[in-house]
């Protein structure tokens, strides 16, 4: 994926933008994440940056940027399919590295506490190693 891509993609967008994607990523981020968990390799910072993303403590242009992100890891469809094994989230992995690099001060202690504990408190969630 070429930069001028990631970059649409991580706008922060208006406040209107904002909400739209926020609602997206509530309903549908934990079910994608079980889905995608054995291929994410960054599993605990990719729910860290849900946290983050949804604290009304973190800056709004990083809210954005993260919602964007999180809202292109949730789309049912996108530029490589996801049901495709070993490549299908690997255009999901540029977006979200990407924004977690823009990003990566304002995820806090407390967003990664709060990855631990939906880790620990869910099976479904524990990566293959």
């Amino acid at each position: 994926m070429d930069d001028v891509k990631i970059g649409e993609i991580l706008l922060p967008g208006d406040e209107t933008e904002q909400e739209r994607q926020r609602e997206r990523v509530q309903k549908r981020f934990w079910p994608v994440l079980k889905r995608a968990v054995r291929q994410i390799p960054f599993s605990r910072d990719l729910i860290a940056s849900y946290y983050c993303a949804l604290d009304p403590r973190t800056p709004l242009r990083v809210r954005g940027t993260l919602l964007g992100a999180l809202a292109y890891f949730v789309m049912p469809v996108d530029i490589i399919p996801d049901f495709l094994a070993m490549v299908g989230f690997t255009d999901d992995i540029a977006v979200l590295t990407a924004a977690f690099a823009a990003v990566r001060g304002h995820v806090r202690d407390d967003h990664y506490v709060a990855a631990d504990k939906a880790l620990a408190d869910e099976p479904d969630l524990q990566p293959t190693r």
